[in-house]
Formats: structure tokens, sequence, C-alpha cells
């Protein structure tokens, strides 16, 4: 008679990983699963995320973002733990609000209130926002001038991982000028004219 035995327990990795494809996403943000980075950690997961993209697969006008799951059972040092999230978004902005000495601080606190307001419990956060202004000239010229913000940090999340992913896409929906609740609402078309 054939031994029976339970199914193997699925790592932390996978359990995590397949907490992430489970998170539903607002309508006007299309997400999906890319190759994620190699070299950064034992196990990886990455996503990539457009606000109301005109073409799958193209960087949206609007604002795009990407989300990175990284897990390391040797838990480095600068982690202060097995797992670390990394994520990157950026966004168009009107030239008169990308000249706000606040904007990077705002687009922070923006993440950090994200978080929180997910209930997504985090330490040993890091990161950079950076906003750019550019003037078109010579042939550039008709597309006048043009401003856009981008936030990259990184964090160590703990309990549940869902939650984050729901903090990264509220983020990109946020500098994209898309705050909860949003959804279906238009966008103003003059957000569209910048250079990255």
């Amino acid at each position: 008679m054939a031994e029976h035995r339970p199914p193997a327990a699925a790592s932390p990795f996978a359990h995590a990983a397949d907490e992430v494809r489970a998170v539903e996403f607002r309508g006007d943000l299309s997400v999906r699963e890319i190759t994620a980075p190699a070299g950064l950690a034992t196990n990886a997961l990455a996503l990539a995320g457009d606000v109301r993209p005109e073409d799958e697969g193209v960087d949206s006008p609007y604002g795009t973002g990407r989300f990175i799951l990284l897990h390391d059972p040797d838990e480095p040092t600068q982690w202060n733990g097995p797992w670390r999230i990394v994520c990157f978004a950026q966004a168009p902005l009107e030239p008169d609000i990308g000249v706000d000495p606040l904007l990077a601080d705002v687009a922070w606190a923006w993440l950090t209130d994200a978080l929180r307001s997910r209930n997504a419990p985090f330490h040993s956060a890091s990161g950079t926002a950076t906003k750019t202004l550019s003037k078109g000239f010579g042939s550039l010229a008709s597309e006048g001038d043009g401003a856009q913000i981008e936030l990259r940090a990184s964090w160590s999340p703990e309990g549940a991982i869902g939650p984050h992913v729901e903090a990264w896409a509220e983020l990109v929906c946020m500098l994209a000028g898309l705050p909860p609740g949003s959804e279906g609402i238009a966008m103003l078309g003059s957000r569209r004219a910048t250079r990255g």
C-alpha cells in the first residue's frame, strides 16, 4: 500500500508571489507581470503598471511604475529581514507644479501615507524623489515646457505583501493625478505634453 503524504507546503516566496498576483487593481491602472531583474536576490517578482495606457506594453504618457518583490533568506544587512520591496513611479506634471519646492517631499509623503492607509507596515525605508523641468528648442520648441516627477524607493515589508502592492498602485495613480476614488474621471490633456 502506498504511503499517503500531505502535499509539500508552498515556500514563503511562492506564497507571497500568489498574494501579489491576487491583488485587484482599479480599472484605469493596467498592471502586468514582467521579468524581474536578475541578481538582486534569491527570489524576485516584478510588476509594471501604467495609468490609462494607449498601447499595451508601452509606458503610459500619464504615469508609469514598477514594483519588485525581493526575497533572500540570508537577510541582507541593509534589509533588516528576508524581504525587500523596490518601487519606481513617474508621471508628467504641469510646469507650474514642477517648480514647487515641496514637490519631492509631497511625493515621498504620498508613498508613506499610502502604505499606512493600506495597513502595510514597513521599516528600513530609503529613496529619492526627482523633479525634472525641460524646455524644447529647435525642432522641439513646439513641445514647450515640461516637468516630471520620479520616485524611487525601497523598504522592508512586514506582514502580508498584498497591501504593499496596493500602496504602490495608489502612489502611481496619485503621481499621475488620479487620487483614490477618481476612476473614470477625465484627465487634463496638458499633463501629457512632456518629455522624459
